[in-house]
């Protein structure tokens, strides 16, 4: 092995138990944690995106959690920056770096070595694509994207109208599609990683999101959604985030709150097939069921075996 930097990445699709696995490998491996989730980074916005409490993370430090406020921007290059940061900072205090979250895309730019399209922004470009946003819908720019360069699209959601705006900029600046530009990329990792998945049964996953959802409900998710609605805030990044676009559309009086939480559910079902599609097409991961969690202590354990061999760590005892 050479002198790079070890990190553990954990990664899985939402309510698959990635917070709770996490504290138990960082209590055994000497870890520190870095969130990987896009959402997480905005204050106030804490049932919707199911982020960890204090209580939650016994002791132990979680890093890009409450950094923006929701009416901020936040992109990869930014998130990539960030990490790589504290990547150095704790391996520089004799800790293992662990990423955890479901956010593939920010994952993936930080731990190779990928270049963002050097596409420089055209203001009056993306002025007139987000006029067009507004006049057309989201749905309707979404396809524009899909005619012009389908693997994008089919990686970007259309309610992420930044992104989508991004891509097409892309295309009208250069006349290479965002796709293309990743293609001709080769990127090598820039760190000695484990890259650990966690999967499970899909009717059970589908059936613990369901219940997540009700659980958000209870915890007082509307009373979240509003407060952030009574700011003002439209055309925000943040709100673009499941959990809140949904509950938005029933303060706009355009469905129901049943309707809402339906959506609510149907979208994060929805989002959670589409990570383990990126994590399995992207990612050299290396995965662990987690569907009969009966004996959990012996995954964590095995877990924690297969992290300390693939980055020649100390061995704990168990």
């Amino acid at each position: 092995m050479d002198s790079k930097q070890k990190v553990l990445v954990i990664l899985g699709p939402t309510a698959v138990g990635k917070t709770k696995l996490s504290i138990e490998l960082a209590k055994r491996l000497n870890g520190e944690i870095i969130s990987g989730d896009s959402m997480q980074i905005y204050r106030g916005m804490d049932i919707g995106t199911a982020k960890i409490t204090e209580q939650e993370m016994e002791g132990i430090p979680h890093y890009l959690i409450d950094i923006k406020d929701p009416d901020e921007s936040f992109s990869v290059a930014e998130f990539q920056e960030l990490v790589r940061a504290k990547i150095a900072e704790i391996s520089q205090r004799g800790k293992l770096p662990m990423i955890v979250g479901g956010t593939g895309l920010y994952i993936q730019s930080v731990i190779y070595d990928y270049q963002f399209s050097e596409a420089p922004a055209d203001e009056i470009l993306r002025t007139q694509l987000e006029e067009r946003a507004k006049e057309i819908g989201y749905e309707a720019l979404h396809h524009e994207l899909t005619q012009i360069d389908p693997k994008s699209a089919a990686q970007i959601h259309p309610n992420n109208v930044r992104r989508v705006i991004r891509a097409l900029e892309i295309y009208y600046r250069t006349g290479k599609t965002m796709s293309q530009t990743q293609e001709v990329q080769q990127p090598e990792p820039l760190y000695e990683t484990a890259l650990v998945g966690l999967t499970m049964d899909r009717e059970k996953l589908y059936e613990r999101i369901n219940l997540r959802v009700d659980l958000m409900v209870e915890q007082g998710l509307m009373k979240e959604v509003q407060e952030i609605y009574d700011q003002g805030l439209r055309d925000c990044q943040s709100i673009q985030a499941i959990g809140y676009k949904e509950m938005y559309d029933y303060l706009d009086g355009h469905i129901s709150l049943e309707e809402a939480i339906e959506n609510l559910k149907k979208n994060s079902r929805h989002y959670a097939k589409r990570q383990l599609t990126w994590f399995r097409n992207k990612m050299d991961v290396q995965w662990f069921d987690m569907t009969d969690t009966l004996d959990l202590e012996k995954k964590i354990i095995g877990i924690s075996r297969y992290v300390e061999g693939k980055l020649q760590l100390k061995s704990n005892t168990y």
